[in-house]
């Protein structure tokens, strides 16, 4: 089961959020009924994330699905079983079937270790996960607000999020990259929970629950 609690700092990072940018406050009191969805299980982030890669959540829905129903529990080694026909067949391209056996073996061998990202800063535990094939620094991103709770996470890449600034910060017109960057600075330390609002502005879920 996915965990629905709510990060420690949310209740703050909401309060201060609000008090600073009339915008923000705005979609937050528009939003207020909806709650995060954290995932305890590194390997489902990941692999969660691995799936909505370039496709829509209602198409990563229905992978996810039928990946599940493939095996008896979500695990490295229950997938590096499969064969990559079955992968295929539950919907996965052969390149990111390729790339949720090599994060299973990763996992499975221990050469990247959950147990060490507590003591890591958001910087090193991108670099530590980006050695796994499939994995960018959007995926890591995602994960690092998703799973490991890091309040201050501003995914510039993702596409909801350029949409959602674009929208509300510059009259639907896009932005440069430098300059979502600077308009997020205002959010600083709690741009994974502008983040999160933000996705919410647009009434889609980044990254849905099991």
């Amino acid at each position: 089961m996915q965990s629905v609690r709510v990060p420690r700092y949310w209740k703050r990072a909401v309060r201060e959020l609000s008090q600073r940018d009339a915008t923000l406050a705005r979609i937050i009191d528009g939003a207020a009924h909806h709650r995060i969805a954290l995932r305890n299980d590194p390997f489902i982030a990941l692999a969660r994330a691995m799936v909505g890669q370039q496709i829509s959540v209602k198409a990563a829905q229905s992978i996810w699905t039928r990946l599940n129903a493939c095996v008896e529990i979500f695990a490295p080694s229950e997938i590096l079983a499969l064969e990559v026909a079955a992968l295929r067949a539950a919907g996965l391209s052969e390149r990111k079937a390729a790339y949720l056996l090599d994060l299973a073996r990763h996992l499975d061998s221990g050469t990247i270790d959950p147990t060490r990202w507590k003591a890591m800063d958001d910087q090193e535990v991108i670099a530590d996960l980006i050695r796994v094939k499939g994995i960018g620094r959007w995926t890591a991103e995602i994960f690092l607000i998703f799973h490991l709770q890091r309040p201050d996470v501003l995914p510039v890449d993702d596409l909801g999020i350029q949409r959602a600034i674009s929208l509300h910060y510059n009259r639907g017109r896009p932005l440069s990259e430098a300059r979502m960057r600077k308009i997020g600075q205002a959010w600083a330390p709690w741009r994974s929970v502008a983040s999160w609002y933000l996705w919410r502005s647009l009434d889609a879920v980044a990254i849905p629950a099991k």
